[in-house]
């Protein structure tokens, strides 16, 4: 018996061990940011503009403007969790060939912005390039499509939430690779914990969304192993505004690449249909 008691309270000792270290440690699984940057867009032959934002919680913001002559649109790209915006040349390369202009830009504490990662400050560092592009730069916000990629598609999120609150309607938003919420992923990563109750943050896209009425492209791929498809798809069920989906293959950071002209093509289908609102 007292062994048994024993066995018991070990395992609760190692469980509420792992609900702690699980706690503590959101920030660090949530954030991957690195500060080297390792490439610029002028190495695959890209003209572009080094930018510095200033954020709302005074923080200096490190971005890219990469223009394009004949712009069909112009995005504004929310990156991933990890590494920072040195790491998505390729995604610059496809964007160029479609036609697009892009600013993207480094959260607090990624590259050479300043600060520190959080969810507060994500939504500040995104508001920031908003505010660039449509007062210094004088891009018409209907002519913007909001792009958002993992993390991002959730940033995202939180600036078209934000937008139209205030009565602004970009031309679109694309969600690629994202979730619904980040106590909806944790749930999926640690089903035996109680993670609703432990989340420090939330990115809750499918709440944020709920008012959101502009036309929005969700893509997924089945094989995604670090975002569920299910996750993916349960965030394009429950848009409320014209929406259409783009199947992806492949794994969670490169799929899209693999998919070569068929994930081009599905952007551009997309693309035609902004087009076709003008």
């Amino acid at each position: 018996m007292d062994t048994a008691i024993k066995i018991i309270g070990a395992a609760c000792l190692c469980y509420v061990a792992v609900a702690a270290w699980v706690y503590f440690n959101q920030r660090k699984m949530l954030f991957v940011p690195r500060k080297e940057l390792v490439a610029t867009p002028a190495d695959i032959g890209l003209t572009y503009e080094e930018v510095n934002l200033k954020n709302g919680l005074g923080q200096r913001i490190h971005a890219w403007w990469l223009p394009h002559e004949n712009p069909r649109f112009t995005v504004l790209f929310c990156h991933g969790n990890a590494g920072n915006i040195s790491h998505r040349l390729e995604t610059f390369r496809i964007f160029h060939q479609l036609g697009l202009s892009v600013l993207i830009h480094d959260y607090s504490g990624y590259g050479q912005s300043e600060g520190s990662p959080s969810e507060k400050a994500t939504r500040a560092d995104t508001w920031a390039a908003w505010e660039w592009l449509t007062e210094e730069k004088g891009i018409d916000p209907a002519t913007v499509v909001l792009f958002g990629r993992s993390l991002g598609g959730a940033v995202a999120a939180e600036l078209v939430s934000e937008l139209t609150r205030e009565g602004v309607t970009p031309a679109g938003a694309i969600f690629e690779s994202t979730f619904t919420s980040v106590p909806d992923m944790g749930a999926y990563m640690y089903p035996w914990l109680p993670v609703r109750q432990l989340a420090r943050y939330r990115y809750n896209s499918a709440a944020v969304l709920q008012q959101v009425n502009i036309p929005a492209l969700f893509a997924h791929s089945q094989e995604d192993e670090i975002v569920p498809y299910a996750i993916g798809a349960k965030l394009y069920e429950s848009y409320p505004g014209p929406k259409s989906f783009l199947e992806l293959r492949g794994d969670h950071n490169i799929g899209y690449l693999e998919m070569g002209e068929d994930y081009v093509n599905g952007l551009d289908r997309y693309l035609r249909e902004l087009e076709g609102n003008k």
